[in-house]
């Protein structure tokens, strides 16, 4: 899972005994040869889904952007400017590195360079308001307790334009009892232990997720919400349903 270019187990350990933002900043050097980043395989089958039922965007917004994964499918998919927002101040300047030109005066660069902010997405900048036309994230809603979902969807609501859409990925839910079901719940299980016993805490969460909580907190936000199957990923044999989602989550017009 790791190559030799990632983390060592030392480094690991030490960013988990970190909080959030510390602990991203530490990884960020070597986060792109994790696992832990979001596969090109999931990013190109989000772009070809958002592709075929949207065309194309105005503005972009990737919310808790790390090292700039994302970033590109949202320049291609976007005719106006890509904005990324993560907490980590080490993750934003991978992003940087990944996107030349998106460096300049406060973070801006030439008219096709990405934009990158540093900012918590539970509280984004005021003159992010009604600015972006689609909003995606990838691999970090388990960074967010059920009980911050609200303030999360309230926010991405609010950076939207009328008739924007909010975009994610989402996984079916392991089948009680199977190798994928214990491996996400023993690591929360060792998280909760962990946050219980030492501070700063480590907000990380594989099953705090799921698609029916997530659609109730979507609409209670003012999203219209539906989902796209990610045919790329295939179905699941015991009940045909699709092994990922994508959510599409729309602000009224």
């Amino acid at each position: 899972m790791f190559t030799t270019e990632g983390p060592s187990v030392r480094e690991l350990a030490v960013q988990a005994l970190s909080s959030v933002e510390r602990g991203y900043d530490l990884l960020a050097p070597t986060f792109d040869h994790t696992p832990f980043r979001t596969p090109d395989r999931m990013l190109d089958a989000v772009e070809e889904t958002l592709a075929r039922h949207e065309g194309s965007f105005g503005a972009g917004l990737d919310l808790c952007c790390g090292t700039g994964a994302g970033t590109g499918m949202l320049r291609r998919l976007c005719r106006d400017r890509v904005t990324g927002v993560d907490l980590s101040g080490g993750m934003l300047e991978r992003a940087r590195l990944a996107h030349p030109g998106g460096a300049g005066e406060a973070g801006r660069g030439g008219p096709d360079a990405p934009e990158f902010v540093r900012a918590d997405v539970l509280a984004l900048p005021a003159g992010f308001a009604d600015c972006y036309d689609l909003a995606v994230s990838f691999g970090a809603f388990g960074h967010f307790l059920p009980a911050e979902r609200p303030a999360l969807f309230a926010a991405v609501h609010g950076a939207l334009r009328p008739g924007g859409l909010f975009a994610f990925p989402i996984g079916a839910p392991s089948a009680p009892g199977s190798a994928a079901w214990w491996v996400t719940a023993g690591f929360d299980a060792a998280m909760r232990v962990r946050n219980a016993v030492w501070r700063p805490p480590f907000v990380m969460y594989y099953r705090t997720f799921p698609l029916g909580a997530v659609r109730t907190d979507l609409a209670a936000a003012g999203f219209a919400v539906e989902t796209a199957p990610l045919e790329h990923f295939g179905r699941r044999p015991r009940d045909g349903r699709p092994n990922w989602r994508l959510v599409l989550a729309r602000k009224a017009a």
